[in-house]
């Protein structure tokens, strides 16, 4: 897949960072540690992901 992968800005040198890339039909997620392993949400799952981690339903 020959996509645009963005980094959080807190990730500035992609030792250990999320990478996401947005497709007009999916989202795609990988570590930048193993950037062959794509993990692909539909948009509904992404929204439901990233209002999940900000309720903080991740937190240790």
């Amino acid at each position: 897949m020959e996509a645009q992968w963005k980094r959080p800005e807190a990730c500035p040198d992609g030792a250990s960072c999320p990478e996401v890339a947005i497709g007009p039909d999916a989202v795609y997620v990988r570590s930048s540690l193993l950037p062959n392993a794509i993990a692909q949400l539909t948009p509904n799952e992404w929204r439901d992901l990233v209002s999940a981690i900000r309720a903080g339903e991740f937190d240790l």
